[in-house]
C-alpha cells in the first residue's frame, strides 16, 4: 500500500482552527498508518466524539469543539483515513467500508475511550455506528445527524445525484463541495481550510471512493455487517437523539428511521435543525447547546 501524507505546512494558517495535533498509529496487513484527531477540553471530562464524513474531515467541528470545551467537555474529532490531516493511502481499491471500520476500530480501542457520547454525521454515522454496535458498553448516549446504516434497501433520488456527480467530476473540488452542501455559503478561507489536506487529485482516492462504497443495494459489501450491527442497535437501550436538518436532500426521513427501530429514541426530544447536509456549518451554537444538554440530562 502506498500511503501519502499531507504536509504539515498545509495546515498552518487555516482560518478559526489552531487546534494541537494529536496521532495514533493503526496497522493494515503490515502497514502503519497514522489517524489524527483533536483532542481538546478535561482529559478526566466524559468525552463527545465528533466524527466527520465525507469529504470533509475534523475543520467541520472546529467551533462546535471550542463550544463544548468551554462547556466543560473534552471533545475529540478524528480525521478518517483519508481525509485531513490523516494518511491517505493512494489508491482507490485501498479503501472498504469494513477497513475503514476496522480502522477506527482500532483507533477506538487504543485510545481507551469510554462513557462516550457519539456525534456523527454523514460517514461519521456510518461507521460510529459500527463502533457503537461493536462496543455498546463504552457508549452512554448517540446523536445521530444525517446519516444512516443502509442495507441494500436503494438510494434517494438526492444520494443518485450525488453518487453519480463524484463518480464522474473531472476535479473533485472539496471546498465547494462542501460548501454546496451548507445552507450558508462557505467564505474563499474556509473553502480553502477544506481543501487544505489534498494538495492535488492524487490525495483524494478515498474522497472519490466513498459514494461508491454506500451499500444502498443488495450486492454491495458490508450490507450483512450492518444488517448484524442493526440487530445491537434495535436492543440499544440508552439515550439516542435524532438531530437532522431541515434542507438536506440526501438523508432527508432518516431520522423516522431510527426512531421506530432503536429503543433508547423513545421519550427523547427529537430536533430538526435548520441546515444543509453539513449542518455543523450552519448551526454549530445549537448543536453545542443540544449535546451539552443532552449530556447533562439523558
Amino acid at each position: 500500500m502506498r500511503i501519502l501524507r499531507t504536509s504539515d505546512q498545509r495546515f498552518e494558517g487555516l482560518a478559526d482552527y489552531g487546534f494541537a495535533p494529536h496521532y495514533t498509529e493503526v496497522r493494515e496487513a503490515g502497514d502503519a498508518l497514522r489517524i489524527h484527531r483533536i483532542d481538546e477540553g478535561a482529559r478526566d471530562a466524559a468525552p463527545v466524539l465528533l466524527m466527520h464524513g465525507e469529504p470533509s474531515w475534523s475543520y467541520l467541528y472546529r467551533n462546535i469543539v471550542r463550544g463544548l470545551v468551554a462547556k466543560g467537555h473534552r471533545a475529540i474529532a478524528p480525521d478518517l483515513i483519508g481525509f485531513g490531516r490523516s494518511d491517505k493511502p493512494s489508491e482507490r481499491t485501498d479503501y472498504t467500508y469494513e477497513r475503514h471500520v476496522k480502522w477506527m476500530s482500532d483507533w477506538f480501542v487504543a485510545n481507551e475511550l469510554t462513557n462516550v457520547t457519539l456525534f456523527c454525521q454523514d460517514w461519521g454515522g456510518l461507521i460510529g455506528l459500527r463502533l457503537v454496535a461493536a462496543f455498546p458498553e463504552r457508549f452512554a448516549r448517540v446523536v445521530v445527524a444525517n446519516t444512516g446504516l443502509p442495507t441494500g434497501q436503494g438510494l434517494t433520488p438526492g444520494f443518485q445525484q450525488w453518487l453519480t456527480f463524484s463518480q464522474s467530476v473531472p476535479v473533485f473540488a472539496v471546498g465547494e463541495i462542501v460548501s454546496a452542501g451548507t445552507a450558508r455559503k462557505l467564505n474563499a478561507a474556509e473553502k480553502a481550510a477544506y481543501d487544505a489536506p489534498f494538495p492535488d487529485e492524487s490525495y483524494k482516492a478515498g474522497a472519490r471512493q466513498f459514494p461508491a462504497l454506500v451499500p444502498v443495494t443488495p450486492e454491495h459489501a458490508s450490507v450483512a455487517e450492518n444488517k448484524a450491527a442493526w440487530q445491537v442497535l434495535e436492543k440499544f437501550d440508552k439515550p439516542f437523539l435524532t438531530a437532522f436538518s431541515d434542507a438536506d436532500p440526501v438523508t432527508k426521513g432518516g431520522d423516522a428511521v431510527f426512531q421506530a427501530r432503536v429503543p433508547g429514541t423513545r421519550g427523547r426530544g427529537h430536533v430538526t435543525l435548520k441546515g444543509g447536509h453539513f449542518l455543523q456549518e450552519d448551526c454549530p451554537d445549537t448543536i453545542v447547546a443540544l449535546v451539552d444538554n443532552f449530556v447533562r440530562t439523558a
